[in-house]
């Protein structure tokens, strides 16, 4: 008996004695899981990553475009008014702006490279340009510039010949400009040229100037890229429409167009297209 009662107690000791061993609990992590850490944004309070916005670079032909739509019509109101060129004035802002991103438009808004000149009792701004630290115009606003640019071609002798040109001929204008002392650059006018072709500025003459803008516009082309020879033209009949004379000469209404340099859609009987 005393044996039986022994061997319980030692069985009881060692069961109590193997119930305090504490359990191990283990977790198994998820297959790929990898610990990373929190991005932030720069701030301590946030985890949240940030996307900052990339804006495209603007290219020279899109800052030009934009330039051309924002002063076109002042442009025009200017040849109405004071009889230059709205393609001239367009064509020169670009050039002497760099389409309104140079540091004179921009420090000065001068558009046109407009020194100061003993009769200017405006602001000033220098620059190095011809000389060392020449003086430049500055105005409020670039408005004021496209008018003070009319006010010194109109008020100044050496720019009157410009006046007695036709005002469709761009070409005789441009070259007219550096003859009159305009700009020192040899090659002022086949810029101004390249611009007003580059970018069909004559269109905003021919909206001033309509049919006789079409007229000298022809007669233009006919001297400067044909002989009196060598001009193929059709002289236009009663009952004549773009489309039947298009079709006559295997153009396109466009092509016929585009070669005479013509935005209106009517013709006058006795009227010359070059057709080739």
């Amino acid at each position: 008996m005393v044996r039986k009662i022994t061997l319980f107690l030692l069985i009881g000791t060692i069961i109590g004695c193997g119930s305090s061993k504490p359990a191990i609990v283990t977790t198994k992590k998820p297959v790929g899981w990898k610990y990373s850490k929190p991005i932030q944004n720069g701030s301590s309070s946030s985890n949240k990553t940030t996307t900052q916005p990339t804006s495209k670079p603007i290219s020279t032909n899109e800052a030009t475009r934009a330039y051309i739509s924002q002063y076109s019509g002042v442009a025009m109101s200017n040849m109405k008014t004071y009889g230059i060129p709205a393609s001239i004035i367009l064509a020169q802002g670009i050039l002497e702006s760099g389409a309104g991103k140079g540091d004179l438009a921009m420090t000065a808004n001068n558009h046109f490279g407009i020194k100061c000149h003993s009769d200017w009792t405006g602001d000033k701004v220098y620059k190095d340009d011809d000389s060392a630290n020449e003086c430049f115009r500055k105005y409020n606003q670039a408005s004021e510039s496209y008018q003070d640019h009319a006010m010194v071609l109109t008020g100044k002798k050496r720019y009157a010949n410009l006046f007695t040109l036709p005002k469709g001929d761009y070409k005789a204008w441009a070259k007219g400009l550096k003859d009159a002392g305009y700009a020192t650059d040899p090659r002022y006018p086949e810029k101004l040229i390249s611009y007003i072709e580059s970018y069909n500025l004559s269109q905003y003459d021919a909206k001033v100037l309509g049919k006789e803008m079409a007229k000298e516009e022809a007669k233009v082309l006919l001297e400067d890229n044909f002989g009196s020879d060598e001009a193929s033209l059709y002289e236009i009949q009663k009952g004549d429409t773009f489309y039947s004379v298009s079709k006559k000469f295997n153009l396109t209404v466009e092509e016929l167009k585009q070669k005479n340099n013509l935005t209106e859609n009517t013709l006058s009987i006795g009227q010359k297209l070059i057709v080739k």
